[in-house]
């Protein structure tokens, strides 16, 4: 129902809750097969929560006063938090493998530089290889190995626009052995090297 991209969610910071994961990246695309079953059920106490943080978002948008774009990303933002944490406490089945996938994501998310191995995503998942593999892709529409390096090539990029640091630095330091590997990812990534990516939006970072 929203696009994280558009409305400028910090969607990293948001997919390191296993809760997130769970409910907004994997539940939508199981839903249908669970039965519904991994939907997140509110409380009454829960409920009038939410329905307080969407009574003021709708007055805001209503009234539209000076500020009203900040405090209604503010209160998305506390919205989406606030629901995560409850699909952490989910009991059903379904839910349950499901946020062990997110547990999975998250620890991806916080770690992006540590040299994972599968048996160490199995061990936080407890599933079985081909279980894991299946739900994870799935899920994101990538394998664990695919995802770990979108997330590194998305992280060298704000450190090619906004340091210093010389692109082998870079590759070491967001979990790339050879820099040379990193470069060609990035490329197959961008489809422009490193260096190419880093002068062109130098560039525009000085001309703002």
């Amino acid at each position: 129902m929203y696009d994280p991209r558009e409305i400028g969610l910090p969607e990293n910071e948001l997919r390191r809750l296993p809760g997130y994961c769970a409910m907004f990246l994997l539940e939508p695309t199981y839903r249908h097969q669970h039965r519904f079953a991994s939907h997140l059920h509110l409380k009454r106490i829960p409920l009038a929560k939410v329905e307080s943080i969407a009574e003021v978002m709708e007055t805001e948008s209503t009234l539209r006063e000076p500020g009203h774009e900040a405090v209604l990303l503010a209160k998305l933002l506390e919205l989406i938090v606030f629901l995560s944490r409850l699909y952490m406490q989910s009991d059903t089945t379904e839910a349950r493998a499901l946020l062990r996938v997110g547990h999975v994501i998250g620890s991806l998310e916080k770690e992006y530089a540590k040299d994972w191995t599968l048996d160490e995503l199995l061990k936080i998942a407890h599933m079985s290889r081909s279980n894991f593999m299946r739900v994870f892709k799935k899920g994101t529409g990538q394998t664990p190995i695919e995802y770990l390096l979108r997330l590194r090539i998305q992280e060298s990029m704000k450190r090619l626009t906004h340091t210093d640091m010389t692109i082998t630095e870079i590759a070491l330091d967001i979990g790339f052995n050879d820099s040379n590997y990193f470069s060609r990812q990035f490329r197959q990534a961008l489809g422009q090297s490193p260096r190419q990516f880093r002068l062109e939006n130098k560039n525009k970072t000085l001309s703002s």
